[in-house]
């Protein structure tokens, strides 16, 4: 099977590129390989290599940067996809996409389903939302997995930021009134993989949109508080004490895009139809604290 990677330099990338080995020829592309604002270079890309199935793992992210930055977060977001989608159409194969939490408004009471009705509050939701439309119209055959706070051994996210300021700060304050599940790259990466692998030996359409989160919720206090706790019971010699991270309300810590208050996902209809069993959010925390430690005394 020939596989096209677009953001293999990514956090999700980074991980793709381990756990779809076993499917066969992948060619991996970072920004230094395409500019996705070069529509033209990407649509010659497709068509000349001629990909069974494109993993789309490249994206604007920078979500408060982007309500400052909106024509290029469209072009990469939405215009890239649109090219992506229409030429794998045109070869009958297979568009894998990431999209967001950010797609809802955060304002329901219990965790979002894929049938749910999307609200979303900044430019980057609202580019997310716009590639799922895109790649829908489009007809070809896809996943779109919506997943949130993701984090993982590769490039920068909440899990290392944190662990960084708690060897330099006595005191942190984070925001608690936030809700979601923190998702590791590397369960994405796997899920992927396994998503994939069953699609090309099964009969039945399962192209569609699905939730790719673990099991569980917390907030980004909560989560703080979880990595630290396990830095601790690791062995990381820690400035920070887990009594001085401070819990903040969202208004108290002003940011250029809104964020949903709620940002927990429903993952039962990924399980049911991939026949899949997701682990408790904790689980793979646990494992990247480690494996970061282990990195660092090496």
């Amino acid at each position: 099977m020939k596989c096209l990677l677009f953001g293999a330099n990514g956090q999700v990338g980074y991980e793709l590129q381990r756990s779809l080995a076993p499917l066969g020829e992948i060619k991996t592309c970072t920004r230094e390989d395409v500019d996705l604002e070069d529509l033209e270079s990407l649509r010659l890309l497709i068509q000349n290599y001629k990909p069974e199935v494109i993993i789309n793992a490249a994206a604007y992210t920078a979500v408060d940067a982007a309500e400052s930055n909106e024509i290029k977060t469209f072009a990469i977001n939405v215009n890239a996809v649109d090219i992506m989608s229409k030429e794998i159409k045109k070869l009958n194969g297979l568009l894998v996409h990431y999209s967001s939490d950010y797609v809802f408004d955060g304002n329901k009471d219990s965790p979002y389903t894929e049938e749910d009705q999307t609200n979303p509050l900044s430019v980057y939701g609202k580019t997310k939302l716009k590639a799922e439309e895109k790649i829908i119209e489009s007809n070809c055959q896809h996943f779109i997995f919506r997943t949130s706070w993701v984090y993982g051994f590769h490039g920068n996210n909440f899990l290392k930021t944190i662990l960084r300021l708690a060897s330099e700060k006595d005191e942190l304050t984070v925001v608690s009134d936030q809700y979601g599940t923190p998702t590791s790259a590397k369960l994405i990466a796997d899920i992927t993989y396994a998503c994939i692998n069953l699609a090309q030996n099964s009969l039945k359409n399962t192209s569609g949109i699905y939730n790719l989160t673990p099991l569980g919720e917390t907030n980004w206090h909560g989560f703080a508080n979880f990595i630290v706790s396990e830095a601790i019971n690791n062995g990381l010699q820690l400035k920070l004490k887990q009594e001085n991270i401070l819990p903040i309300k969202s208004e108290n810590y002003p940011q250029a895009a809104s964020r949903p208050k709620n940002s927990i996902l429903d993952s039962e209809k990924i399980c049911k139809t991939f026949n899949l069993s997701m682990p408790e959010w904790e689980f793979d925390v646990k494992k990247l604290i480690k494996q970061l430690h282990e990195y660092e005394k090496n």
